[in-house]
C-alpha cells in the first residue's frame, strides 16, 4: 500500500524510513520484446530464447534499462505525494544492475527515503532509493537513487 505524503514536513519526518515493497511483477518475453522494439535493442540475450538457452544466463534476460524503467511502475505503489502545485522527476543517481532478470522471474520494488532537502524556493528535493528485488534471489536486479522535487500548495 502506498504511503501518502501531503506536505514537506511529512516527507522530512520520513527521511531514513522504509516505504515497504510493491506487488510482484512477472517479467515475460512479451514485455522484453516490446521494450526491445521501443528502444531498438534486439540483442539476442534479450530476444532470442533458443540462442539464449545456451548463453551466459541460460535464458533470455530483461534489458537493464527495462528493469530501471519499471522503477516508475513501482514508485506509486510505494508512495504518493498530494497537495502539490508541481512535482517533477529531477533525475537519478547511483544506478547499478547487480543481477540479471531472467524471463519468467518476478520482481518488485523496495523503497527507502534516504534524503529530504528543502530548496531555496520552498520546494523539497527527495531521494528515494529503490531496490528492484528478484523473487528467490539474494542479489537485486537494480538499485537506483531517484530524485524528485515537490512544490506544495499552501495549506488552508
Amino acid at each position: 500500500m502506498s504511503r501518502v505524503f501531503s506536505n514537506a514536513a511529512s516527507l522530512q519526518e520520513a527521511e531514513g524510513q522504509s516505504l515497504g515493497v510493491s506487488e510482484w511483477l512477472p517479467i515475460d518475453q512479451q514485455r522484453i520484446d516490446t521494450f526491445a522494439d521501443a528502444t531498438g535493442d534486439h540483442q539476442w540475450i534479450h530476444v532470442d530464447p533458443d540462442r539464449a538457452k545456451d548463453g551466459p544466463f541460460g535464458a533470455t534476460v530483461a534489458h537493464g534499462y527495462l528493469t530501471l524503467s519499471l522503477v516508475n511502475y513501482f514508485l506509486p505503489q510505494l508512495m504518493s505525494v498530494e497537495n502539490l502545485l508541481m512535482g517533477v522527476n529531477y533525475g537519478c543517481d547511483r544506478i547499478r544492475f547487480p543481477a540479471p532478470v531472467r524471463v519468467g522471474s518476478r520482481i518488485r520494488g523496495a523503497g527507502e527515503i534516504t534524503q529530504v532537502e528543502t530548496l531555496a524556493n520552498g520546494s523539497v528535493q527527495v531521494v528515494v532509493r529503490v531496490t528492484v528485488e528478484i523473487e528467490g534471489s539474494d542479489r537485486p536486479a537494480c538499485v537506483v537513487d531517484t530524485i524528485s522535487r515537490y512544490t506544495f500548495a499552501e495549506n488552508d
